[in-house]
């Protein structure tokens, strides 16, 4: 069960606490849960990938899954896409390198939306399930949609707009 203990009132965190329940505690500045953005952007990543969809940071999932994505793009989540093999080993080398080395789950997700981070971050009882059937959100997959920054690697939630 996660708790974000800085929801709730110190007496009930005691309480909970002494329940058994336990709480995580993230301090002031402790980016653990944040994914890591790479200090360069690989141009040809940036060109094939944003083609279709935002270029998604490779911080947002573990190598794992980055080299079951690239090695699965004749069918990549109901498309074809195309690389030659010097662009798909550029841009797997790429996102190995800079991917998340923050993973412990013993999975290798394909969808970003199903990672621990993303589910943590959009919790469903702080987001109305309405927000992802708004026609300008579509899914959870569209960050832009919210997220104002999101083609830059910038997932701040004080520069979250959910659409109305």
């Amino acid at each position: 069960m996660l708790i974000r203990y800085r929801k709730f009132p110190r007496g009930m965190v005691v309480a909970l606490l002494a329940m058994g329940v336990m709480i995580p505690i993230v301090q002031a500045g402790d980016n653990r849960s944040k994914p890591a953005q790479p200090a360069q952007v690989n141009a040809k990543f940036q060109q094939e990938c944003s083609s279709c969809h935002i270029a998604y940071s490779p911080g947002l999932l573990p190598a794992k899954s980055w080299l079951k994505i690239m090695t699965g793009l004749d069918k990549h989540f109901g498309s074809y896409a195309s690389l030659t093999d010097q662009e798909n080993k550029e841009i797997t080398a790429f996102l190995v390198n800079n991917a998340s080395n923050r993973w412990s789950g013993p999975s290798a997700p394909l969808r970003i939306t199903e990672t621990t981070w993303f589910k943590r971050k959009h919790d469903y009882h702080e987001i109305s399930p309405k927000v992802w059937k708004n026609p300008k959100v579509k899914n959870p997959a569209n960050c832009t949609a919210c997220h104002q920054q999101a083609e830059r690697g910038d997932f701040n939630e004080h520069n979250v707009k959910i659409p109305k």
